[in-house]
């Protein structure tokens, strides 16, 4: 993640949102010399997901765990 410039009167840098293409460029940058393209595929569906879920909880619809414990111990 890159560091955003410091905001005034402010000590410490703050961290930047990386956008959709950095995390991307990022995740592919990451995988190992030998991937293959199924694997980068699978690695980009996997971070989507997971930004997906994210989406969810910030819009408050994510499922207490107990709710969760709850459901499944039926």
């Amino acid at each position: 993640m890159a560091l955003a410039s410091k905001s005034p009167g402010v000590d410490c840098p703050i961290m930047a949102t990386p956008t959709s293409r950095e995390q991307i460029m990022e995740a592919l940058q990451n995988l190992p010399t030998d991937a293959t393209f199924d694997d980068a595929i699978e690695r980009l569906i996997f971070l989507a997901k997971i930004d997906a879920g994210l989406g969810e909880l910030d819009e408050g619809k994510g499922i207490p765990h107990d709710e969760v414990n709850r459901q499944l111990s039926q």
